[in-house]
This record gives structure tokens, C-alpha cells and sequence, in this order.
């Protein structure tokens, strides 16, 4: 183990970025040599009388710089030296650009996306397929749809009972806009859209850009209550509903049959429109009706592509009745610019030949494997998991606030997101919690390393974390 005293009397900047900079002019000197361990962060912040968050963030420069490797359980240890790799020639002007992933040196534990299980060839060869056998239908808008692109989101919508019929579907650009297009579609401006507090809070923020009002439901540890949701229906007259009843985001509850039930009931009772968020539900085996099997007179099921197979094809499609059809493939055509034909052709042509099911099938083994190391790390302290499901809610611990405790992740180079990013409107509920996911680090051990850095602020409590390092 390495026990030589830093010096941190010259250079500028905060401590923690002079601790980085004396460690790697060392190891340039061959003071400190490739393989050897650095201290552990207890010890060297003692030595130095600093708080064991500034040592981490020097660590955590030190990594990003590619100067070290951290071990769970291990410790931290010297890489060798690299030779500079010759840069590749690029195009001028994209000298210094990067590649669209997480920030320079943070792990991104805030996006639910699929995993990378190699799905990228099989699209690749879908996209060179369609562009050789449709080249005029790429080169101009859609304006009719085939009847496969319909056929496809009704056997992607399929869920246990639940049944789509093609000529109940409208192919859209991903299970967002699919939702935007369902209530511009059967709402004016001024009109009420009832929302839980916490939720996929993207929707809510983008009907309120659309004159939406919002009106928040209340819930408990069993997703939303009945009785507020009639409450809500009395007092404000809304149009409709957006609800995620089967692994919602972030919380991860399922309502039961009999709260689905009784919604359904309040519903048709106050002539509300709901709209079901299938987008997790699809990835699990739960048993529970879909809530359009208890209303489907009045229940629109949006699901696609993002989270099971591969988001950046933006496959979406939505089932509603017949007579919400129109208005809203309308709707999502003025919203969004229309449909172009190479997306929804190489979203139909994923599931129609079955690649998209196997693809789903990989992601939910990766998914399986990333969430039994967060299992087993983090035993003891108050977290929900769903198999299948790629992201984790975390109840924080005293003195733990969920934005300090964000921060203090992003101090450590992690990236997740706190309650207030899943809030639907002003809130006066306090869950202390936050949401992080399992799916975008490259490999599992990439995993490891992030939910390690959780463990370790959750062990240390704010003693670990000074802002003002």
C-alpha cells in the first residue's frame, strides 16, 4: 500500500483537485509506481484533515483521467501509463466532439433505456434491408400507413388477456409521444389531467406546455387511493388520467385488481379518459388485467419499443377505442411532424419477425444479472426492486435529503435522479427517496461500481459528503 505524504501546497483550484493533481504528478515522477494501492479514503482524509467526500472526488478525478481503477472491496489502485493513441482522422469542425453517453467520467444511473445486449446489428441490418427495398418511401413523408405497422403494435401491446384488435392501434414516435397525442387529442386548454405526485413527470410537464392544468392524486403504499381520485373527479371535473398501474415509475407499486377495478368504476362514473403506461408492465410476467380489460370503452395502452428493445428506434404505438382513433393519429401527426416511414418500418419489422421478443429476452437477463448485484450490495438498507424492471427506488435514510443525496452521488461521479424529478406539480408530499436504473453502464461490473458508491454514502451518512470541499 502506498504511504507517501501528498503535496498539496502549490496549485490552485479546490482541495480535492490539488490532491488529483500532487497524486498524478507522482505517478509521472515514478513516485508512485503502475499497480500500487492507494490509501484507503478514511485514512488519507485523516492524514490530512479533510472529509473522506474530498478524497473521493480526488479518486474519481484520478479515474476519469485514466490514471486509476477502483475495486470493489479492493481498493483503488495505478494503472500503467498509456502510449497516446493516435488520434483518428475526422471531418473539420468535429475536432474535440464526443460520443452521446454519459458525461466525461460519470456513470449514468439516470436513464431506464434498454440495455446494449448487441441488439445494434440486428437493427442494422433491418435499416439496410428497408432503405433497399423502400428508397421512395424514405425519401418522402408518410401519409398511409400499412397494415403491418398496425398488426405490429397489436402484438406488441399484448398482455396477458388483453387483446388489441389492428384497427384499435395508432403507430407513433415512442410511448411519449403517444401519451402527448392522446390528451392533446381528447382535452382543450384549461382542462384538468389527473396525475399521482410522484410519476413519469416528463408527461406532465409537456401538458402543461400544451395549456393542460394538473391535478394531483393521492396514494399509499398501495399505488392510488380510490377515494382521492373520486374526490379529485368531484372537485376539479377532469377530462383524463395518465396512470402507470403495473411497475409504475418511480415507485415500482402495482395496483391490484381491485383497486384497477374500482378506478375504472370512478372513471366511467365521472366520464374520464385513462391513459395506461404499459412501458415496464411489458417487461414483467405480472398476472393483474390490464386496466383497459375493466374499462375499455374509455382506456388508451401505450407501450413501444424503448425499454425492452432499443429506445433510440422510438417504436410506439397506443390502443384506444374506436372513437378516440382518429383524433388522436391527428393529433400525434400535428404534434410531432408525422410519422417517418424508416422508424415505424424498422420498429413493425422487429416485432413481426419476432427479433424484438428475443431482444426483450436478453435485456431481461441482463436486466436479471445487474439487479441481483444491487440485491446483494445493498442489503439492509430500504430499496424495491421488480424483476425484469431496470430501475431501483431507494427510501434514504436519516439525515439523508433526496437532493443532497443526489448531489452527493454526482460528487462521486454517479448519475441518478432525486424525487423532484418525478413530481407532477407543486408537492407538499416528502417521500425521501430517489430512483436510480441498472440499464446504461456498458457491463455489469460497471454496475458494481456505482451501487458500491451508493453503499458507501448511504454507511457514512453526510460525513461523507461535504459540498464545500
Amino acid at each position: 500500500m502506498t504511504n507517501w505524504p501528498p503535496e498539496l501546497s502549490g496549485g490552485s483550484g479546490p482541495l480535492y483537485q490539488r490532491l488529483a493533481d500532487s497524486i498524478e504528478s507522482d505517478i509521472d515522477k515514478g513516485v508512485i509506481n503502475a499497480g500500487a494501492k492507494l490509501p484507503p479514503q478514511r485514512d488519507l482524509a485523516y492524514d490530512i484533515g479533510t472529509t473522506v467526500g474530498t478524497i473521493g472526488r480526488a479518486y474519481q478525478l484520478l479515474r476519469e483521467r485514466g490514471l486509476v481503477s477502483g475495486e470493489v472491496g479492493r481498493g483503488t489502485y495505478v494503472l500503467g501509463r498509456r502510449a497516446e493513441a493516435p488520434k483518428p482522422d475526422v471531418e473539420p469542425g468535429l475536432q474535440g466532439t464526443r460520443p452521446i453517453d454519459a458525461p466525461s467520467g460519470k456513470l449514468r444511473f439516470d436513464s431506464t433505456a434498454a440495455p446494449d445486449v448487441g441488439q445494434g446489428a440486428v437493427i442494422a441490418d433491418i435499416l439496410a434491408r428497408t432503405a433497399q427495398e423502400h428508397p421512395h418511401d424514405i425519401s418522402s413523408y408518410t401519409r398511409d400507413f400499412p397494415e403491418r405497422w398496425y398488426e405490429a403494435g397489436s402484438r406488441w401491446l399484448a398482455r396477458n388477456s388483453f387483446r388489441p384488435s389492428p384497427d384499435s392501434i395508432v403507430p407513433t414516435m415512442g410511448t411519449h409521444a403517444a401519451v402527448m397525442a392522446a390528451i392533446a387529442a381528447l382535452t382543450m386548454p384549461g382542462d384538468y389531467v389527473v396525475f399521482e405526485h410522484l410519476t413519469y413527470s416528463q408527461i406532465a410537464r409537456s401538458a402543461g406546455l400544451i395549456g393542460r392544468r394538473i391535478a394531483l392524486v393521492s396514494t399509499d403504499d398501495n399505488g392510488i387511493d380510490p377515494d382521492d381520485f373520486e374526490r379529485v373527479c368531484a372537485q376539479k371535473h377532469p377530462k383524463v388520467m395518465f396512470l402507470m398501474p403495473t411497475a409504475k415509475n418511480p415507485t415500482l407499486v402495482t395496483l391490484s385488481a381491485e383497486r384497477r377495478q374500482a378506478i375504472a368504476q370512478i372513471a366511467r362514473e365521472y366520464n374520464v379518459a385513462l391513459i395506461e403506461d404499459d412501458l415496464y408492465g411489458e417487461l414483467t410476467d405480472d398476472p393483474t388485467p390490464l386496466l383497459a380489460e375493466y374499462a375499455p370503452e374509455r382506456t388508451i395502452v401505450a407501450g413501444g419499443l424503448s425499454k425492452s428493445v432499443a429506445a433510440g428506434v422510438r417504436g410506439g404505438w397506443l390502443s384506444c377505442p374506436p372513437t378516440y382513433r382518429h383524433r388522436i393519429r391527428v393529433a400525434h401527426k400535428m404534434m410531432t411532424g408525422g410519422l417517418p416511414f424508416l422508424l415505424a418500418e424498422v420498429g413493425t419489422r422487429l416485432v413481426m419477425s419476432g427479433q424484438a421478443g428475443e431482444i426483450r429476452k436478453r435485456c431481461i437477463a441482463e436486466l436479471r444479472t445487474r439487479l441481483a448485484i444491487v440485491r446483494e450490495m445493498l442489503a439492509g438498507f430500504d430499496f424495491k426492486t421488480r424483476d425484469n424492471v431496470p430501475f431501483i427506488w431507494l427510501t434514504l435514510p436519516d439525515p439523508w435529503l433526496s437532493g443532497t443525496f443526489k448531489n452527493a452521488c454526482l460528487a462521486q461521479g454517479v448519475l441518478i435522479d432525486d424525487e423532484d424529478e418525478f413530481k407532477a406539480g407543486r408537492s407538499e408530499q416528502v417521500f425521501h427517496g430517489v430512483r436510480f436504473g441498472v440499464s446504461q453502464p456498458r457491463q455489469s461490473k460497471d454496475v458494481a461500481g456505482g451501487v458500491a458508491v451508493i453503499r458507501r454514502l448511504l454507511d457514512e451518512g453526510r460525513a461523507g459528503y461535504d459540498s464545500f470541499s
